[in-house]
């Protein structure tokens, strides 16, 4: 099993996947990936080049002035690129007078469109902006669109973002692999090879889900399959539908956190559900975490080490600080690279008792000790080597610890102990106020156990993103959803003012809804 769902056999050329001993990751110590640059406007992400954040504006694309406005408010967050959708001609024609206008009016930050589900879109946002973003679910290579483009990009100096995502895989690859790991690891090499043989370098390529487990593996699985080919191209890092608050934080930084401690990545965003200003400074905190990870740990069975495939050390109850007892070993790490300082402790030592990672944390901001704790803990738990956690923050109340502590063993899919939120951040194509409805859910359903509930802003990247949840609730048109059981449509089409009772009716049909207690 991978990322909870059955994986079929991995056929493409370049994963070694079943081995048990990493070629690509450094157990020893800290050191970044070697990538070539690529230039992105007057940004130059890969090589030694700084971590560059990213943000996505939720602007109708078509409206240019409120477009501009929040490409402002952006950057001046400390963006220096900025995405916006281009679903449409509509908006496709919007982008050159946007980039027109933000140039006009001194703003300096890249400009990239992301494009779904039209090449002929793809191709007009290629002569306006610095970057564009091509989903190869929706993208096909056999009628020679991606050549074009690529000979446009190459014209005006334009970088390409390959972004596969988990949940929109092409369908003769969702056939082939069923929606794993290996699944976008081969979608992403079948574009990449035709960059390649076309020699276009200014690409860039992602591996997104919602699940930070499929997320890491799949990265993980791409570095494996491009070094064999020698391919060298940045990587863009994101957890998609991360959903608000510290929640969201968390569960972006554990599986973010994971690959920077790998020493993958030369751009990220922190899709949340939040105003996308607010996206970025949590972004600059976990870039700048990383940049220092001194020290160098021995490892004496790195044989005993899978990094891309989830195999538990031990089946053991995933443990909060405060339930520890005599069959768990707790391991303290003290070193600036934590992660490497667990890892090499864990595959050094030949009893099988159940650990607990623990560090201690002094900052008084929770939200920052939030997103230090999962980035340096949550890949010891997705790899499966870990089995509970304890951040000591003695400046934190100890209730908001433990909250912390169960966010983080479910963000890293280990222990589920409240309703999941499996929620968009909203962009430009969102169809009703994603931020007070996810609100509003959250507040008729968050007492609810072990559920998960998609939260979709339209149907994009809906169905197939929120893959893992048991409801879904996805806009269909202005201020109208289309209710999901699983992957099925249950009712369509409904008026925002009713989906929410209507969902709650279609739990309680399925006696899983409890009431909240009194």
């Amino acid at each position: 099993m991978i990322g909870g769902m059955s994986a079929k056999k991995c056929k493409f050329v370049g994963c070694n996947h079943h081995s048990t001993k990493s070629t690509m990751i450094d157990l020893t110590t800290f050191r970044r990936r070697k990538t070539h640059e690529v230039r992105i406007g007057e940004t130059i992400i890969g090589g030694n080049r700084p971590i560059a954040v990213q943000s996505m504006t939720n602007t109708p694309t078509a409206d240019v002035q409120l477009s501009v406005e929040q490409v402002k408010r952006i950057a001046s967050a400390g963006a220096p690129i900025v995405r916006l959708t281009a679903q449409g001609r509509k908006e496709g024609e919007a982008l050159a007078p946007i980039v027109e206008r933000l140039r006009s009016d001194g703003c300096r930050a890249a400009i990239v469109a992301d494009i779904h589900f039209t090449p002929e879109i793809a191709m007009m946002a290629a002569e306006a902006v610095d970057k564009v973003r091509i989903n190869p679910g929706n993208f096909r290579t056999s009628n020679g669109e991606l050549e074009r483009l690529i000979e446009i990009c190459r014209r005006r100096g334009v970088a390409l973002r390959i972004g596969v995502n988990h949940g929109s895989l092409a369908k003769r690859i969702f056939d082939e692999y069923g929606d794993t790991p290996e699944g976008m690891v081969a979608s992403a090499m079948e574009f990449l090879r035709i960059c390649r043989d076309n020699d276009f370098r200014d690409v860039v390529v992602s591996m997104k889900s919602s699940n930070t487990r499929v997320m890491v593996h799949a990265y993980r699985l791409l570095v494996e399959a491009m070094e064999q080919e020698q391919m060298s191209y940045p990587l863009h890092l994101g957890v998609t539908e991360a959903g608000d608050g510290v929640e969201g934080r968390i569960k972006s930084a554990v599986g973010i956190g994971a690959l920077l401690a790998d020493g993958y990545g030369d751009t990220l965003r922190v899709s949340l559900t939040e105003d996308p200003e607010r996206e970025v400074p949590v972004g600059e905190l976990l870039a700048n975490y990383f940049t220092c990870r001194e020290g160098s740990f021995e490892v004496l069975h790195p044989e005993r080490y899978s990094p891309t495939a989830y195999q538990p050390r031990t089946s053991a109850k995933p443990i909060i600080h405060s339930e520890i007892t005599d069959e768990y070993e707790v391991v303290e790490a003290h070193s600036c690279n934590p992660t490497a300082e667990w890892r090499a402790s864990i595959l050094n030592r030949d009893d099988s008792r159940p650990i607990v990672l623990r560090r201690r944390y002094d900052d008084v901001d929770a939200e920052r000790v939030a997103i230090y704790a999962a980035a340096d803990m949550g890949q010891l738990l997705i790899d499966g080597l870990a089995d509970g956690v304890w951040i000591d923050a003695p400046h934190l109340d100890e209730a908001v610890v433990m909250d912390m502590e169960l966010m983080l063993l479910q963000a890293s899919r280990l222990r589920f102990s409240r309703t999941e939120y499996i929620a968009c951040p909203s962009c430009g194509r969102t169809l009703y106020d994603i931020q007070s409805t996810l609100a509003a859910i959250k507040a008729r359903t968050s007492h609810l156990k072990d559920l998960k509930i998609g939260v979709m802003g339209c149907i994009v990247n809906g169905p197939g993103e929120m893959a893992d949840a048991d409801y879904g609730y996805v806009g269909s048109s202005p201020e109208h959803i289309t209710l999901y059981r699983g992957r099925d449509v249950v009712e369509r089409n409904i008026h925002q003012s009713e989906a929410l009772d209507r969902l709650i009716a279609i739990i309680k049909a399925d006696g899983r809804w409890i009431d909240p207690m009194q």
